[in-house]
């Protein structure tokens, strides 16, 4: 009994073999389909007609995401790595990647709010992120998306003049991609961005666009040259104005110092005065006949002053009795009589410079 059942080692590996064969089959098919879906320009949805047998054993890619049906019904989806099937009754019906996509989007004529007729074409990237409902919440995900792109795109461009197309495109990308989000949240897909490739206007309006372009240039250029030259004219201005304020300046501090000097030199001259008619006050005061002397000296000069005024062409109003030689020396000694000390002192420092007829000795004249 025992030895009937006993098996060959040829038996048993023919057997492990032929239990392994589906697997194999399985990655093989497997490897083919993903071959073949990234040559054909690798779509994310997988052909219906290319899908995975039920070969019991299936390894599941990692990024993708398989969806089983048993007896026509949903069953569930298949994670990646190993996963194990009933035979003739489960099948794969769907197979999603789970990568970000990037879908091209054909170029359309588009009519902005101006009235001016674009063509435009863009790129957009997305991803499946509930494979169930990319199953079952739509026929054909990427051509959906496609046709929502591009309504989405000729709304937005319709609301919006040529220049703000053309400055805000930015803005433009971040507008189509929420609508197209918000009107494929039943499809199992999130847009993670959408980009502008092309804008292409009419020949005229570019032709127009250029000469703009060219005017305001030009118009920059005069504007430049302009302020220009009112800078270099303000800053000669402000030169001249520095240079006049620094002179004046100067002058002023020329000026100031001249008559600090005057000053300073009539106070030393008051000073040099002030001590010499001391010094001689006291010489006249201390020396015996000194007063005598000095009337003498005085005398002398008062009719040295008359001489020297008769050698010029001028208009005197002199006394009466001039022709009286002994009263005119009378009355030079009687202005000595008149003067004290430092007064006489003063008189003779004066007659010592220049020829004095004061306001005394005219007094003294006249009588």
């Amino acid at each position: 009994m025992l030895k009937s059942l006993a098996v060959k080692p040829s038996v048993c590996s023919a057997l492990v073999r032929y239990s392994l064969r589906p697997c194999i089959v399985a990655a093989h098919s497997s490897a083919r389909l993903y071959s073949s879906n990234s040559q054909n320009g690798g779509l994310n949805f997988f052909n219906r007609s290319n899908l995975p047998a039920n070969t019991i054993i299936k390894f599941v890619p990692q990024q993708e995401a398989w969806i089983v049906e048993r007896m026509g019904k949903f069953r569930k989806v298949l994670q990646p790595g190993l996963s194990i099937l009933m035979p003739f009754l489960d099948k794969i019906q769907y197979v999603q990647s789970l990568k970000e996509v990037a879908l091209e989007v054909p170029s359309q004529s588009t009519i902005t709010s101006d009235n001016v007729t674009l063509d435009m074409d863009g790129v957009l990237y997305y991803r499946v992120v509930d494979p169930y409902k990319a199953s079952y919440g739509v026929e054909d995900a990427q051509y959906a998306i496609v046709q929502l792109a591009q309504t989405t795109m000729r709304s937005e461009i319709g609301q919006m003049s040529l220049d703000l197309c053309l400055r805000e495109r930015t803005t433009l990308n971040s507008h189509i991609t929420v609508a197209i989000n918000e009107a494929a949240q039943d499809w199992g897909i999130r847009v993670l961005r959408y980009e502008i490739r092309d804008i292409r206007p009419p020949v005229n309006v570019v032709s127009s666009m250029n000469q703009v372009v060219e005017k305001d240039r030009q118009k920059r250029a005069v504007i430049l040259e302009s302020e220009g030259r009112s800078q270099s004219e303000i800053n000669i201005s402000q030169a001249h104005k520095t240079t006049e304020v620094l002179k004046s300046e100067g002058e002023m501090r020329k000026r100031i110092n001249w008559a600090k000097g005057a000053s300073e030199a009539v106070n030393l001259q008051a000073v040099a005065d002030a001590q010499a008619i001391t010094t001689i006050a006291k010489a006249i005061s201390d020396t015996p006949g000194g007063k005598d002397a000095v009337s003498l000296h005085i005398a002398e000069k008062y009719i040295e002053s008359f001489g020297n005024l008769a050698k010029e062409t001028n208009t005197l109003i002199l006394p009466a009795n001039l022709d009286n030689f002994s009263q005119f020396i009378a009355a030079g000694m009687g202005i000595y009589q008149n003067l004290d000390n430092k007064q006489l002192a003063k008189t003779v420092l004066s007659s010592g410079k220049k020829p004095i007829i004061t306001a005394t000795a005219t007094r003294h004249i006249s009588k």
